[in-house]
């Protein structure tokens, strides 16, 4: 049963970056993914029923990737491509580990969160749900951190926000994510998203503000989307989560642990 989990989600990690508008640039066995339009970059993986890449390999996309001033990422699942690990450690790039897991068909919903709502292509607050995620993630994990409603507030003052803004409000628009929020008091503390590709969805992007951590609201946006993708159509959901900690507040939600998650980035 793992196998042919693993297996959903390889050509899932193939589809994706295709549906959000990136083209897929070959190198045996990688394939690098370029964005085309405006909005995150994607990464470089293992190519669907390719042999095993070489460091030589690995550095060719590497050195593609730098042309094109793009970030010199590589994502892929341990358990389908084992050897990957070693040969992008010998190309010089550091390697994170991150929990993958699905969730579990008899797992029972969790309550709605009365601060989580769905939020839509037009919804004012959506400028302020993708800046949320930004100010979680650059204070990772799960302890209380600085960043507040003040800090939001000043971020949502850089120019680059509408940016962001209308890419995600596209894709709202034309079915390619669902996203969810925490609001309290008409500020979003938690936001999140899932991007769905056929009958298997991501959840993606879920991160609270800081100062709001250990209310259980990323609990509440998660299953919120669960909820949206389950509804539209979705038999598999799935996720990567940060570390243990965070993997364990997933557990909570009905997610188990299938498989491990890798990114591999040049050293900081």
């Amino acid at each position: 049963m793992t196998a042919t989990i693993l297996n959903t989600l390889e050509q899932y990690y193939d589809a994706a970056p295709r549906q959000g508008g990136a083209r897929g640039e070959d190198f045996g066995p990688l394939t690098l993914f370029v964005q085309e339009e405006q909005g995150w970059p994607y990464y470089a993986r293992p190519t669907l029923g390719g042999p095993d890449a070489t460091p030589a390999d690995v550095r060719k996309v590497l050195e593609r990737q730098r042309e094109l001033e793009v970030p010199e990422a590589f994502e892929w699942v341990a358990e389908n491509s084992p050897s990957l690990r070693a040969a992008v450690e010998a190309a010089g790039l550091h390697v994170h580990a991150h929990p993958l897991m699905v969730l579990d068909a008899g797992a029972d919903p969790l309550p709605p969160h009365p601060e989580v709502r769905s939020l839509g292509a037009g919804d004012p607050l959506l400028a302020a749900a993708v800046t949320v995620a930004r100010l979680a993630f650059g204070e990772p994990g799960t302890a209380l951190g600085q960043a507040g409603p003040a800090e939001l507030a000043a971020a949502l003052a850089d120019p680059s926000v509408e940016q962001r803004r209308a890419r995600v409000s596209g894709m709202l628009a034309d079915g390619r994510t669902g996203m969810a929020a925490a609001v309290r008091d008409g500020t979003v503390l938690c936001s999140g998203q899932y991007i769905p590709v056929g009958e298997v969805a991501e959840v993606v992007g879920v991160g609270t503000l800081p100062a709001a951590r250990r209310q259980g609201l990323a609990l509440g946006v998660t299953a919120a989307l669960v909820a949206q993708a389950l509804g539209g159509g979705a038999t598999t959901v799935f996720l990567s989560a940060g570390d243990e900690d965070v993997a364990r507040i997933y557990a909570r939600a009905g997610f188990r642990r299938v498989g491990t998650a890798l990114i591999a980035e040049p050293p900081q």
